[in-house]
């Protein structure tokens, strides 16, 4: 559901948030710059796939130390944050790292039964083309100061 100009007017960008009669806490300084760099892990997790000697930027992504990091941390905050619209970037940074993962156990199995090697390949750089783009578009709402995706809303 897209938020538009009134309930972005409404918010202030950081204060309480009213979308569809509900309204979340504002999210302080701290728990900005947790979701930022939770963001940042991933991003860089994806940077180091495209940029290095790894086998593709989704497992990169995926295996990478950087992303695994940045999914605990995310487990562990999520709670804390339920009530704030950075509950729906973590769920959306989680959605996107575990349908990652899916992705490239389907796409690893296909290899074996069906398409071959240049087929697997491209549907990896498909799979890790479609991780950046939810990172870099969570990361742009979330410097918006709005929720993303479908996630939990309170």
């Amino acid at each position: 559901m897209p938020y538009g100009a009134a309930e972005h007017a409404r918010c202030d960008r950081w204060q309480n948030l009213a979308i569809d009669g509900k309204t979340w806490r504002p999210a302080t300084d701290s728990e900005r710059q947790l979701v930022t760099l939770l963001y940042l892990l991933h991003a860089i997790g994806l940077a180091i796939g495209a940029f290095s000697q790894a086998v593709t930027m989704v497992g990169a992504f995926v295996f990478g130390w950087t992303s695994i990091v940045a999914i605990i941390i995310n487990y562990i905050k999520r709670e804390d944050l339920r009530d704030t619209i950075l509950a729906s970037h973590l769920q959306w940074q989680s959605d996107t790292f575990w349908r990652s993962l899916l992705a490239m156990i389907i796409a690893f199995a296909l290899y074996f039964v069906l398409l071959g090697f240049l087929i697997n390949w491209l549907l990896y750089g498909l799979i890790g083309l479609w991780a950046t783009w939810r990172i870099v578009k969570g990361w742009l709402v979330l410097r918006d100061g709005r929720p993303v995706g479908e996630g939990p809303h309170p």
